[in-house]
């Protein structure tokens, strides 16, 4: 009898979480698949590892189970208008194309481009790849991407299917053209059959682009806010998954878990992965061992929170060390007299730049650290 593997951690942080690692968020989910069928345009905002990614992931594989075409292209690999070109002909051919049409019918809906693709098919697994000249002209280039970004809403009513397109990393889309917004949105307010999700790691960009009312995406879609996940339904989740896996969490190192990852499902599922891996099989996950695990964590992220201090400046340094003390109102002139912090100008310009970073964030003028593991590794003096 060949011996049973030895079950793997549950937990997952750094690459999507999906399946069982996919944590709550039920709610979120739910109210994206609606919009998704619904044809709504939606952006999602949260700060850096809330999991944007991992829900539309998540919302992506039950749409497609239930035969919505779901096309996804990230903005960051597309720094031209001919490279978006490329990956909008591949997703659109695989995504989109490819359920619908025999593989020798694929290639004809792209027979209206203004400038042909060179289409490169790999001998080893039989993908296709598109190609443009970025030679041509910056009209015959808008056009082309013009009827690229109509295709999803033709064969969507042609096929009588929903179609969602996902653009990830979009604020990346006022680096590629100066006149890329303008295009996308005159195309997409006439696409009522497909609906787009935006998503962002830079928020203040994000922001700027849907809430500012001289750009051309203003209040064009539903906005997702991401919070972090109530400690009752992150501790389910926690327990499953240790049970699952042949052990168990006593109640005081769940405890332990939640508040120092504060309901941020990134350091949640990370701390919760060293604690499985210092938990063996068939014992309990206690409270010293949450310790310990917490302190693999901070050993693990030295190099990434040694790079932030780093690049902070002096008054970012003494304004990340008060907030790690306490989080509260910086530029009030008793917090800044308790801390020994700089004037209120001064401070008022370290808070914005760490809030353009994302390693703050303000909730009614109150300021804290938004990961907290950066928090407890400034108060160990880690640096």
């Amino acid at each position: 009898m060949t011996p049973a593997e030895p079950p793997t951690n549950p937990f997952r942080y750094g690459a999507l979480a999906l399946d069982e690692a996919f944590a709550d968020r039920e709610d979120e989910l739910a109210e994206l698949e609606a919009d998704a069928r619904n044809g709504q345009d939606v952006v999602i905002f949260a700060p850096r590892r809330f999991g944007k990614t991992s829900l539309i992931w998540r919302a992506s594989q039950r749409l497609i189970a239930d035969g919505v075409l779901v096309a996804h292209v990230n903005l960051m690999t597309t720094p031209t208008p001919a490279k978006l070109a490329e990956k909008l002909a591949r997703t659109i051919h695989d995504d989109l194309a490819t359920p619908l049409f025999r593989a020798r019918e694929r290639l004809r809906i792209f027979q209206g481009l203004r400038i042909h693709p060179t289409v490169t098919v790999s001998p080893e697994d039989g993908s296709v790849s598109f190609s443009f000249d970025a030679s041509h002209r910056h009209e015959d280039v808008s056009a082309t991407l013009e009827r690229l970004l109509e295709l999803p809403a033709q064969l969507a009513a042609e096929r009588h299917r929903r179609v969602v397109l996902v653009l990830d990393e979009f604020q990346e889309v006022v680096g590629i053209d100066r006149d890329l917004t303008k295009l996308l949105r005159s195309v997409f307010q006439e696409q009522p059959e497909v609906s787009h999700v935006y998503l962002g790691s830079k928020r203040h960009m994000m922001e700027r682009i849907f809430n500012d009312e001289h750009e051309p995406f203003w209040r064009s879609a539903k906005q997702i806010e991401l919070g972090t996940i109530a400690p009752e339904r992150f501790a389910a989740h926690v327990e499953s998954r240790f049970e699952a896996t042949g052990r168990r969490i006593d109640p005081d190192a769940l405890d332990a878990v939640l508040q120092a990852a504060a309901g941020h499902p990134y350091a949640t599922q990370e701390l919760c992965y060293f604690l499985w891996q210092e938990t063996p099989p068939g014992e309990t996950a206690t409270t010293e061992r949450v310790a310990t695990a917490l302190t693999k964590v901070l050993r693990s992220e030295h190099a990434h929170f040694s790079l932030v201090w780093e690049r902070a400046s002096a008054a970012q340094r003494q304004l990340l060390e008060a907030l790690a003390e306490e989080p509260g109102h910086p530029l009030s002139e008793a917090y800044r007299r308790r801390f020994g912090l700089p004037s209120a100008a001064t401070v008022q310009t370290a808070l914005q730049a760490l809030e353009r970073n994302e390693l703050i964030v303000r909730d009614r003028g109150a300021a804290s650290i938004s990961e907290p593991f950066l928090a407890e590794w400034l108060r160990r003096d880690e640096l």
